[in-house]
């Protein structure tokens, strides 16, 4: 079986650091933990095949920006014949506090625009996913500002902390599934 981990961010060096971009980063440390040492271009994603367990796991980073991510999703979910079922998209949300993770199935895009996409070119919002807590922008900051800031001092220690947080949850739903993975992560 195949399975797949998408991580959503923006590409270039001017995202690298910002709360909008910690699915990339997620998925980068789940590369390297799991030993990715080979990263492609494919279907307008950096893409990783490793082996996990008995399955083969595709890591991938969509390149284009992240409003349009659905198209290299559905393009690498049909070249690697994933379903829902067996994909787990990993993003920032803003309606959790910065630091906290959580796992969830299915469910509406929030306003997500990443997600957005990924709904309307799969045309279900069936897969698994991992929220990243990024807070809310302080007063009536516009939220894109907010998640596109990049971080520096303590707000990026803070947020560079979660992501471990984050490839743990990955890896609980892809050991124990997504219903051991809410419990864990999901609870309070």
């Amino acid at each position: 079986m195949t399975r797949m981990v998408v991580g959503l961010g923006n590409p270039g060096p001017e995202y690298a650091l910002t709360r909008h971009n910690a699915g990339f980063l997620t998925v980068d440390l789940l590369g390297d933990n799991l030993r990715a040492n080979y990263w492609k271009d494919e279907a307008g994603s950096a893409v990783a095949v490793v082996r996990f367990g008995d399955d083969d796991l595709v890591l991938a980073k969509p390149q284009s920006f992240m409003n349009v991510s659905g198209g290299p999703v559905k393009k690498l979910s049909e070249a690697y014949d994933v379903g829902p079922e067996e994909l787990i998209i990993v993003h920032d949300d803003i309606d959790l506090a910065a630091g906290r993770v959580m796992c969830k199935r299915g469910g509406g895009h929030g306003g997500h625009n990443g997600l957005r996409s990924i709904h309307e070119k799969l045309g279900t919002d069936a897969y698994l996913r991992v929220r990243v807590g990024v807070g809310r922008p302080p007063g009536r900051m516009d939220p894109a500002d907010y998640v596109l800031q990049p971080l520096k001092g303590p707000a990026l220690e803070e947020f560079e902390d979660t992501i471990p947080t984050a490839a743990q949850a990955v890896l609980a739903i892809l050991e124990h599934g997504i219903e051991a993975a809410m419990r864990e992560y999901n609870a309070d």
